[in-house]
Protein backbone atom coordinates (compact mmCIF):
# COMPACT_ATOMS: atom_id res chain seq x y z
CA UNK A 1 0.00 0.00 0.00
CA UNK A 2 1.54 3.62 -0.77
CA UNK A 3 2.11 5.70 1.94
CA UNK A 4 -0.47 8.52 2.26
CA UNK A 5 -1.84 7.35 -0.75
CA UNK A 6 -4.81 9.33 -0.19
CA UNK A 7 -3.54 13.09 -1.46
CA UNK A 8 -6.80 15.39 0.13
CA UNK A 9 -6.51 16.10 3.62
CA UNK A 10 -8.84 18.00 5.39
CA UNK A 11 -8.21 21.85 7.69
CA UNK A 12 -5.44 21.51 10.30
CA UNK A 13 -8.11 22.36 13.13
CA UNK A 14 -9.91 19.38 12.95
CA UNK A 15 -8.94 16.23 14.78
CA UNK A 16 -7.38 13.09 13.00
CA UNK A 17 -8.30 10.57 15.24
CA UNK A 18 -11.33 8.12 13.28
CA UNK A 19 -14.79 8.33 14.87
CA UNK A 20 -15.05 4.81 16.54
CA UNK A 21 -18.17 3.20 18.06
CA UNK A 22 -19.69 3.64 21.59
CA UNK A 23 -17.75 0.99 23.97
CA UNK A 24 -20.57 -1.97 24.67
CA UNK A 25 -22.70 -1.18 21.70
CA UNK A 26 -22.25 -3.85 18.90
CA UNK A 27 -22.16 -1.67 15.46
CA UNK A 28 -22.68 -3.58 11.96
CA UNK A 29 -21.26 -0.70 10.40
CA UNK A 30 -22.39 0.71 7.02
CA UNK A 31 -21.27 -0.41 3.59
CA UNK A 32 -19.83 1.86 1.52
CA UNK A 33 -17.99 2.08 -1.87
CA UNK A 34 -16.03 5.11 -2.30
CA UNK A 35 -14.10 6.78 -5.05
CA UNK A 36 -10.90 9.13 -4.15
CA UNK A 37 -9.17 10.69 -7.26
CA UNK A 38 -7.07 7.77 -7.67
CA UNK A 39 -8.35 4.49 -5.96
CA UNK A 40 -11.94 2.72 -5.31
CA UNK A 41 -12.50 1.70 -1.77
CA UNK A 42 -15.22 -0.85 -0.98
CA UNK A 43 -15.94 -1.92 2.70
CA UNK A 44 -17.91 -1.29 5.70
CA UNK A 45 -17.63 2.32 7.74
CA UNK A 46 -18.13 1.21 11.27
CA UNK A 47 -20.46 3.50 12.37
CA UNK A 48 -24.39 3.64 12.70
CA UNK A 49 -26.50 5.62 11.20
CA UNK A 50 -27.44 7.71 7.78
CA UNK A 51 -23.82 7.15 5.05
CA UNK A 52 -25.08 10.75 4.49
CA UNK A 53 -25.10 12.03 7.73
CA UNK A 54 -21.31 10.12 9.03
CA UNK A 55 -19.91 11.83 6.17
CA UNK A 56 -20.98 15.19 6.89
CA UNK A 57 -19.40 15.57 9.80
CA UNK A 58 -16.21 15.78 8.39
CA UNK A 59 -14.35 13.46 10.72
CA UNK A 60 -12.34 10.13 9.96
CA UNK A 61 -14.01 6.79 9.73
CA UNK A 62 -13.34 3.47 10.96
CA UNK A 63 -13.29 1.43 8.38
CA UNK A 64 -13.01 -2.15 7.86
CA UNK A 65 -13.32 -5.61 5.44
CA UNK A 66 -11.87 -2.89 3.03
CA UNK A 67 -10.88 -3.72 -0.72
CA UNK A 68 -9.11 -1.38 -2.49
CA UNK A 69 -8.43 -1.05 -6.43
CA UNK A 70 -7.04 1.40 -9.09
CA UNK A 71 -10.30 3.62 -10.77
CA UNK A 72 -8.92 3.41 -14.24
CA UNK A 73 -9.71 -0.80 -13.64
CA UNK A 74 -5.63 -1.20 -14.04
CA UNK A 75 -5.82 -3.79 -11.30
CA UNK A 76 -9.05 -5.83 -9.58
CA UNK A 77 -9.93 -4.64 -6.10
CA UNK A 78 -7.74 -6.49 -3.17
CA UNK A 79 -7.93 -6.84 0.29
CA UNK A 80 -6.33 -3.42 2.20
CA UNK A 81 -6.19 -4.64 6.01
CA UNK A 82 -3.68 -2.05 6.54
CA UNK A 83 -5.97 0.68 6.01
CA UNK A 84 -8.11 1.31 9.14
CA UNK A 85 -9.59 4.92 8.46
CA UNK A 86 -10.60 6.85 5.57
CA UNK A 87 -11.65 10.91 5.63
CA UNK A 88 -14.25 12.34 3.96
CA UNK A 89 -12.59 14.72 2.62
CA UNK A 90 -10.50 12.29 0.46
CA UNK A 91 -13.68 11.13 -0.92
CA UNK A 92 -14.87 12.48 -4.50
CA UNK A 93 -18.22 10.54 -4.78
CA UNK A 94 -19.54 7.47 -2.29
CA UNK A 95 -22.38 5.09 -3.94
CA UNK A 96 -24.42 4.28 -1.07
CA UNK A 97 -25.05 0.83 -0.28
CA UNK A 98 -28.52 -0.52 0.54
CA UNK A 99 -28.24 0.05 3.96
CA UNK A 100 -26.85 3.06 4.41
CA UNK A 101 -30.71 4.50 4.13
CA UNK A 102 -33.30 4.39 6.50
CA UNK A 103 -36.41 2.33 5.86
CA UNK A 104 -38.98 3.70 4.17
CA UNK A 105 -42.17 3.38 2.33
CA UNK A 106 -42.69 5.03 -1.03
CA UNK A 107 -45.32 6.83 0.42
CA UNK A 108 -42.82 8.13 3.19
CA UNK A 109 -40.21 9.11 0.95
CA UNK A 110 -42.42 11.10 -1.71
CA UNK A 111 -43.90 13.00 1.76
CA UNK A 112 -39.94 13.79 2.44
CA UNK A 113 -39.36 14.93 -0.69
CA UNK A 114 -42.88 17.02 -1.30
CA UNK A 115 -41.80 20.54 -0.90
CA UNK A 116 -37.98 19.81 -3.03
CA UNK A 117 -37.59 20.47 -6.77
CA UNK A 118 -36.17 17.63 -8.50
CA UNK A 119 -33.53 18.28 -11.51
CA UNK A 120 -32.21 15.91 -13.74
CA UNK A 121 -28.38 16.73 -13.80
CA UNK A 122 -24.72 15.97 -14.49
CA UNK A 123 -22.12 17.31 -12.02
CA UNK A 124 -18.77 17.08 -12.79
CA UNK A 125 -16.09 16.23 -10.18
CA UNK A 126 -12.91 15.53 -11.92
CA UNK A 127 -12.13 12.58 -12.94
CA UNK A 128 -15.46 11.47 -12.46
CA UNK A 129 -18.93 12.82 -14.14
CA UNK A 130 -22.24 11.88 -12.03
CA UNK A 131 -25.14 11.94 -13.55
CA UNK A 132 -28.84 11.77 -12.12
CA UNK A 133 -31.58 13.46 -9.98
CA UNK A 134 -31.28 15.85 -7.34
CA UNK A 135 -33.65 17.52 -4.89
CA UNK A 136 -33.50 21.45 -3.73
CA UNK A 137 -35.77 23.49 -1.98
CA UNK A 138 -37.65 26.47 -3.74
CA UNK A 139 -35.44 28.90 -4.79
CA UNK A 140 -32.31 26.90 -5.48
CA UNK A 141 -30.92 26.14 -8.23
CA UNK A 142 -28.63 23.68 -9.87
CA UNK A 143 -25.33 26.11 -9.78
CA UNK A 144 -25.50 26.75 -6.07
CA UNK A 145 -24.10 23.46 -5.91
CA UNK A 146 -20.83 25.49 -6.52
CA UNK A 147 -21.47 27.53 -4.03
CA UNK A 148 -20.06 27.29 -0.17
CA UNK A 149 -22.17 25.15 2.05
CA UNK A 150 -22.29 23.36 5.73
CA UNK A 151 -23.09 20.44 3.92
CA UNK A 152 -20.38 18.37 2.76
CA UNK A 153 -21.87 15.68 0.61
CA UNK A 154 -24.82 16.16 -1.49
CA UNK A 155 -27.09 13.24 -2.52
CA UNK A 156 -27.61 12.38 -6.15
CA UNK A 157 -30.73 9.48 -6.61
CA UNK A 158 -30.93 7.26 -9.40
CA UNK A 159 -27.23 7.87 -10.40
CA UNK A 160 -24.48 6.53 -12.28
CA UNK A 161 -20.89 7.29 -11.69
CA UNK A 162 -18.41 8.07 -15.14
CA UNK A 163 -15.01 7.50 -15.51
CA UNK A 164 -13.89 8.34 -19.29
CA UNK A 165 -17.39 7.86 -20.28
CA UNK A 166 -17.33 3.96 -18.82
CA UNK A 167 -19.55 3.79 -15.94
CA UNK A 168 -17.92 3.00 -12.48
CA UNK A 169 -19.85 0.27 -10.63
CA UNK A 170 -23.39 0.05 -11.68
CA UNK A 171 -25.25 1.58 -14.52
CA UNK A 172 -27.55 3.00 -12.51
CA UNK A 173 -27.48 3.35 -7.94
CA UNK A 174 -30.22 4.23 -5.50
CA UNK A 175 -27.75 6.91 -4.51
CA UNK A 176 -24.42 8.96 -5.05
CA UNK A 177 -23.03 11.18 -2.58
CA UNK A 178 -20.93 13.53 -3.75
CA UNK A 179 -18.22 15.59 -2.65
CA UNK A 180 -18.98 19.32 -2.86
CA UNK A 181 -15.26 20.78 -2.51
CA UNK A 182 -14.56 18.60 -5.84
CA UNK A 183 -17.46 19.79 -7.73
CA UNK A 184 -16.29 21.74 -11.08
CA UNK A 185 -19.14 22.16 -13.11
CA UNK A 186 -23.43 21.75 -12.74
CA UNK A 187 -25.41 21.55 -15.75
CA UNK A 188 -29.23 20.48 -16.37
CA UNK A 189 -29.90 17.41 -18.77
CA UNK A 190 -31.23 13.93 -19.48
CA UNK A 191 -30.38 11.54 -17.10
CA UNK A 192 -31.50 9.06 -19.65
CA UNK A 193 -28.53 10.01 -22.19
CA UNK A 194 -26.61 12.12 -19.69
CA UNK A 195 -27.05 14.55 -22.55
CA UNK A 196 -28.51 18.71 -22.25
CA UNK A 197 -32.13 18.58 -23.40
CA UNK A 198 -33.06 19.34 -27.13
CA UNK A 199 -33.67 23.05 -27.17
CA UNK A 200 -37.31 22.84 -28.89
CA UNK A 201 -38.17 24.93 -32.35
CA UNK A 202 -40.04 28.50 -31.88
CA UNK A 203 -39.59 30.79 -30.20
CA UNK A 204 -40.04 31.56 -26.54
CA UNK A 205 -43.00 32.18 -24.61
CA UNK A 206 -41.14 34.97 -22.34
CA UNK A 207 -39.05 34.55 -18.76
CA UNK A 208 -36.23 32.70 -18.08
CA UNK A 209 -35.42 29.23 -16.80
CA UNK A 210 -31.95 27.67 -15.20
CA UNK A 211 -31.25 25.86 -18.49
CA UNK A 212 -31.48 28.71 -20.20
CA UNK A 213 -29.29 30.93 -17.95
CA UNK A 214 -26.80 27.69 -18.25
CA UNK A 215 -26.19 28.02 -21.80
Amino acid sequence: MPFDFLKRKKSPEKTDRPEVPAAGKPVNGVAFDGLTEDWRLVGRMMVDGRLSDILNRREPITISEVNWAPVDGSGPLAPAPGLKSVDPYDLVIVIAGNDSLPEMKDEERAAHRVHKVSYEVAIEVPPYRVVGTIYLHPGSEPDSLLQRSSEMFIPVVKAVALLADQPVGKATNDAILVNRQYIRGVEQVDARTGERHEKLPGSSMGGVNWSDRAR
